[in-house]
């Protein structure tokens, strides 16, 4: 490790490294001074990578020879940072993950068209932190942003000769930086500083996704920017066959090695800076197996989690791994330490299923609804440890999610072969657009049970943001590189009646704390039940039922355990029709069957808050009911 004093450097100057040392790439050394690099701790990065042959480290058909070409005049520079921003009285909002209610959006994608935007802060992180954009997080109940990757990112130059943008950004090279082009005032540090104070002072965490498992340097034969040409085989894994030749566990062309000292004191300098200079509240890991990797095992113990779970400035952050990568053995869900939360696919797949009428029977749909303990509760880890999502970035918009059977991606150039094949969605009877009044209703009943599902579901949930408000990608399940009207959210069209049904739902999970409780269902009689809809006990008959798709669950109030301390609730009971016929359900004696009042139901948005005469109630055909009995009420 190398260092050097440059003394009279101001504030704003520009600088880049130019690196002597062995060329060697079969050996894996790949330094050449004729490439300029990125400083891999700037705190700033100016300019953009401008594609040319200059940017590669060998001559054009010869890997072996090394390229004389200066690539000065095509990459950024890093730039010299002032530390002068003033926090004020800033306080981290400290929400227990019990009870968090997480929307993952994208910078631009935000704010590009928000009317109460100003126009020159749209898509930016001081749009972000724009008095219109915390109003409608607030109001819908939000409490942490998780942001899609603000590290300085490069967009790849293969995207940019056909007019599209790596417009997710998982393409980091200044893990240190924020992106510059998210900076409406040039300074991307003083903006980001300042989304991250006004949304605090909202009450609201920001979470950042980080992609610490690969960089933008590609393959063997992509740009020479930073790390490649710093020291190539201590920054990247190998093939140990052919060391000119990378690992790619990560399926975009590298893999950086955290078994090494230097790579590993990189990440967690990092991580600490975002958190202690940067104020942020938690990280989401991008494909977090590989970050356990030793040589190409998983652990979850040593290395990096080892690191992450000894730091003092790391205790209290939220750690979100998403479980898997494309290496050996990548899918590892229920595998990481305690204090870990993780991205639930197995509750994806199921709620996806339920909702269009498939799956393997109810005792899957109760066992992810409860907070899958048969995934976490082995390790000791408590059920926010499962993220529970419907929708993300990474796939269909929840209404795109009841409107397409297939992907629709021809527009990120790639012959519809991009995305995920096996969607779990149903259009609903016809693909695409309808005007259609019956499949509309289906749609609609349907999207209002899975945000239902997910908010009254025992664990963490994620939102993935603009669902709230109708958004669509008219099927496109991988709009990676649309940095358009497909991704950008479209608050000319909200879809209000949605809008204030997802408000309701998300006031009724922070009305009752049986739904954010930090302790397992199981082993607590009398506190769940779960009930036919002829109103008598689940049977092992019932549960194994393939094609059962109706079920109630009783929860009983009193004192409930959560993260902040036990809190009294009041009774809840919810009903759940699967099927696309209507289906009565009795109110159980053994719980009593009167006193109760309508919370929800998923085929009458605009129902609630009155008390319930019958003692059976009718659940519409993809439909979903919760009746509540005594105790605190939401406030909307």
């Amino acid at each position: 490790v190398y260092s050097g004093r440059v003394p009279g450097l101001a504030p704003g100057t520009k600088y880049g490294f130019r690196v002597h040392g062995p060329w060697a790439p079969m050996d894996g050394h790949r330094c050449n001074p004729a490439k300029l690099l990125l400083d891999p701790y700037g705190r700033a990065v100016t300019g953009s990578v401008r594609s040319d042959p200059a940017l590669i480290g060998h001559m054009e058909g010869r890997t072996q020879i090394m390229s004389r070409l200066d690539s000065a005049a095509f990459v950024p520079r890093s730039v010299v940072i002032s530390d002068s921003f003033h926090w004020g009285p800033d306080k981290r909002p400290g929400i227990p993950l019990s009870d968090s209610v997480i929307y993952e959006t994208h910078v631009r994608g935000l704010t590009m068209t928000h009317p109460g935007v100003e126009s020159g802060l749209r898509g930016t992180f001081e749009g972000v932190a724009a008095e219109a954009t915390i109003d409608h997080l607030t109001s819908l109940g939000i409490t942490a942003v998780e942001l899609l990757p603000v590290h300085e990112f490069v967009h790849d130059q293969h995207l940019l000769a056909t007019g599209r943008k790596n417009y997710w950004g998982y393409n980091s090279i200044g893990f240190f930086a924020p992106h510059h082009e998210y900076a409406a005032g040039g300074d991307a540090l003083v903006a980001f500083k300042t989304m991250v104070r006004d949304l605090h002072r909202a009450g609201i965490e920001v979470i950042l996704d980080v992609v610490y498992n690969h960089t933008a340097e590609g393959n063997s034969m992509g740009p020479t920017l930073s790390f490649r040409g710093l020291d190539n085989a201590a920054w990247y894994r190998l093939d140990p066959a052919n060391r000119s030749q990378y690992l790619n566990w990560t399926g975009t062309g590298n893999t950086l090695d955290l078994g090494e000292e230097i790579v590993l004191q990189m990440v967690m300098d990092s991580l600490r800076y975002w958190v202690e200079e940067m104020h942020v509240d938690g990280f989401r890991f991008d494909l977090a197996t590989t970050l356990g990797r030793t040589a190409d095992e998983f652990d979850p113990r040593g290395g990096f989690f080892g690191a992450v779970s000894q730091d003092p400035t790391l205790k209290g952050v939220k750690l979100i791994a998403e479980p898997w990568d494309v290496g050996p053995s990548g899918y590892r869900l229920g595998g990481f330490p305690r204090g870990w939360s993780e991205l639930n696919d197995k509750y994806r797949n199921q709620m996806r299923d339920f909702w269009r009428g498939s799956g393997t029977g109810l005792r899957e749909f109760a066992t992810r609804l409860s907070g899958s303990e048969d995934v976490f509760g082995a390790s000791g880890r408590t059920p926010q440890a499962s993220v529970n999502y419907v929708t993300s970035h990474d796939g269909f918009t929840l209404s795109d999610l009841v409107a397409y059977n297939q992907r629709h991606n021809l527009a990120n150039g790639e012959d519809n072969r991009d995305g995920h094949a096996d969607t779990r969605s149903w259009n609903s009877g016809v693909e695409g657009p309808t005007d259609d009044p019956e499949i509309l209703a289906i749609r609609e009943r349907r999207r209002r049970s899975l945000i239902a599902t997910l908010l009254v579901s025992i664990g963490t949930p994620l939102l993935l943001g603009g669902d709230e408000i109708g958004r669509t990608q008219s099927g496109n399940n991988n709009a990676y590189n649309q940095d358009n009207e497909t991704t950008w959210y479209a608050w000319e069209a909200v879809d209000h009646e949605f809008l204030a049904f997802t408000k309701k739902v998300i006031a009724f999970r922070m009305a009752h704390p049986s739904l954010r409780r930090a302790v397992w269902l199981s082993g607590r009689p009398g506190t769940v039940h779960w009930f036919t809809p002829a109103g008598l006990d689940m049977t092992d008959v019932d549960w194994n039922h393939t094609l059962a798709r109706c079920v109630a669950l009783y929860l009983r109030g009193g004192d409930v355990q959560a993260e902040a301390g036990t809190t009294p609730d009041s009774d809840l009971l919810i009903m759940f029709n699967g099927y696309s016929d209507p289906i009565e359900f009795s109110i159980p004696d053994q719980i009593g069957r009167h006193g109760w009042n309508l919370a929800f139901n998923t085929a009458a948005p605009g129902d609630g808050g009155r008390p319930v005469k019958s003692t059976s109630a009718e659940i519409a055909g993809f439909g979903m009911v919760a009746l509540v009995r005594g105790g605190p009420q939401p406030s909307t």
